[in-house]
């Protein structure tokens, strides 16, 4: 109850701040609406649907590129952390296409794809992908030797151990990693929304791209809001969870 009442009172505190900038006119209110705008935008926006429309769309593509990413990008680790020729080959070129900002990948899938759905998918596929896989490679890395030594000398060996040891003791090496795509996946698809517009569904990167060409910085800053808080959401009840129950059971929590 103390840590929530903290947190209340710094977001609070937060938009007061905001609130006192905007009234001493530092920046036109053209360019930095108040908190009583930004909220004017969100309500209408939800009354009218376009919110949730847009959410739902974003969401749908989000988690279809994810999941595709982190279906290739854990076995691709566990092989690459497994097998020094893979480490040596595909480990170092995920290494380098991790350091590639997401929107780069948005040229080539327009080239490749055109203006479709199977380009924002190729765009968060490629946000995800290799920070998966360079997370798991490490955490099946750092396991402790005496897991692997063990379960050899009680027999175990190939896709056995790989499934029952290996894989368990990484975990919360592999939920980091997944959280970490979640991340970049996001990033990504904020990016291919943004210089890709499609007839199938506007998302929120549209909205945000539209409020900028349309100076309505309100619909900016309010759309920024709402990517934070299903990304706060997205954190708090999907990974927090996972992470708190693997620390507790294999002894992490210090």
């Amino acid at each position: 109850m103390k840590r929530f009442l903290i947190a209340s009172l710094f977001f609070i505190g937060l938009i007061i701040v905001w609130h006192v900038i905007v009234l001493a006119e530092v920046w036109s209110p053209v360019l930095l609406p108040g908190p009583e705008a930004v909220g004017s935008y969100l309500w209408s926006a939800t009354k009218d649907g376009t919110l949730f429309e847009a959410a739902c769309v974003t969401m749908k593509r989000l988690l279809i590129g994810y999941s595709i990413g982190c279906v290739l990008g854990l076995p691709l680790g566990m092989l690459t952390a497994r097998s020094k020729t893979l480490n040596d080959t595909l480990g170092v070129l995920a290494l380098g296409l991790q350091t590639l900002p997401s929107v780069c990948w948005v040229p080539l899938a327009l080239l490749w794809f055109g203006q479709t759905e199977n380009a924002m998918l190729f765009v968060v596929i490629m946000g995800t992908l290799w920070s998966v896989l360079i997370a798991v490679d490490n955490g099946v890395r750092n396991l402790p030797p005496i897991y692997t030594r063990a379960a050899r000398t009680m027999g175990s060996h190939g896709f056995h151990m790989l499934r029952h040891v290996v894989l368990p003791a990484s975990m919360p090496y592999v939920i980091s990693g997944m959280k970490q795509g979640w991340a970049f996946a996001w990033r990504s698809l904020m990016a291919a929304e943004i210089y890709v517009t499609l007839l199938t569904g506007y998302g929120l990167g549209h909205l945000l791209h539209f409020g900028r060409e349309l100076n309505a910085m309100d619909q900016v800053i309010g759309i920024m809001l709402v990517i934070v808080v299903i990304g706060l959401l997205a954190d708090k009840v999907l990974f927090s969870p996972w992470e708190r129950f693997l620390h507790r059971r294999w002894g992490l929590n210090g």
